[in-house]
């Protein structure tokens, strides 16, 4: 079965950046168009960005123009750079498909706090 490890997350300043890595435990990004979502607590998982397998990206209104995603399909691994961070970014960010068919991973943690 498919494992998703994200890593990257931490504290960081409003207007700091921070690059998100998910790392797929074998070769699947070749296949399926993935997704980065976030939750903050007491709200529902959302999605934040997609990318095909033809590198054509989509963003969610709250962060377009301030984070891009990326894949490497040949390393399994998606990114998401992610600048001018505001308090409202904080939140548990997991990778997964667009359609959410893999298990989920245990995500990693972005606090954006003065």
């Amino acid at each position: 079965q498919v494992q998703l490890v994200e890593s990257g997350g931490g504290l960081v300043q409003p207007g700091g950046s921070l690059r998100l890595s998910c790392a797929a435990s074998r070769s699947i990004f070749g296949v399926y168009s993935m997704a980065w979502y976030r939750q903050a607590p007491g709200q529902q998982r959302e999605l934040v960005a997609v990318i095909t397998i033809f590198h054509d990206t989509n963003y969610a209104d709250s962060v377009k123009g301030r984070f891009t995603i990326s894949r490497d399909n040949a390393k399994n691994t998606v990114y998401l750079q992610m600048n001018s961070l505001k308090p409202e970014d904080t939140a548990v960010y997991y990778c997964n498909t667009d359609r959410r068919l893999l298990p989920w991973g245990q995500g990693t943690q972005v606090t954006v706090s003065s």
